[in-house]
């Protein structure tokens, strides 16, 4: 998992509250185990007409936000099913970070495992970033704790071991693999004092 430290990116604001996962990426896209390929199909519904072709007023679908990397949003982003091709999609379209006032709890938890840095802010405060989005990229910086625009700066919160998680680029596997003395010496220990554990099978 790529490391999050600061971001300087576009911020395409999509000032909706309660989006869904469905709306994230619909239903008929969660076939593949990959993560890779879902972006063109990131907010499906509202980017394309029914016969695939662009909806010229989608904000991601403007100029400016083509390769957003910041997604400002609503109250409550990634309610609904705790689908992870969700995180998925937005990552591949090329999305880090989503600024929003509250998130949906598994969709919050799946965001770090991914990589993607879902933090809070107050309404007010997103609405002055979406004020200038389409002239002034957003920088986030993650050891700091700040959101910057041009003249604008904001503090956020964050549980420190998150912080580190995604400082550290480490997902659930990584973070395993950093125990990985402290688990071969219990096997060691383990294979001596229960060695019919480590029989193989017959």
């Amino acid at each position: 998992m790529d490391k999050f430290t600061t971001l300087t990116a576009p911020a395409a604001p999509l000032m909706m509250e309660n989006v869904d996962t469905d709306l994230i990426i619909p239903k008929q896209f969660l076939k593949t185990i990959k993560r890779t390929g879902l972006g063109k199909n990131l907010f499906n519904d509202l980017r394309y007409t029914q016969d695939g072709q662009e909806i010229g007023n989608f904000v991601l679908n403007k100029p400016a936000y083509r390769k957003a990397g910041i997604l400002l949003a609503g109250q409550n982003f990634g309610c609904g099913s705790s689908r992870e091709h969700a995180p998925w999609s937005l990552l591949d379209f090329g999305i880090r970070c989503v600024i929003a006032p509250s998130f949906a709890d598994i969709f919050y938890g799946n965001c770090f495992k991914n990589g993607i840095l879902p933090l809070t802010l107050p309404m007010a405060a997103i609405e002055q970033l979406a004020a200038v989005a389409d002239t002034t990229p957003v920088t986030v910086d993650l050891k700091n704790q700040t959101v910057k625009a041009g003249n604008l700066s904001f503090t956020f919160d964050i549980e420190p071991f998150r912080k580190t998680v995604l400082l550290e680029g480490l997902d659930d596997i990584g973070q395993t693999l950093q125990k990985t003395k402290a688990i071969d010496g219990f096997e060691a220990k383990q294979s001596t004092t229960q060695p019919w554990l480590y029989q193989e099978g017959k």
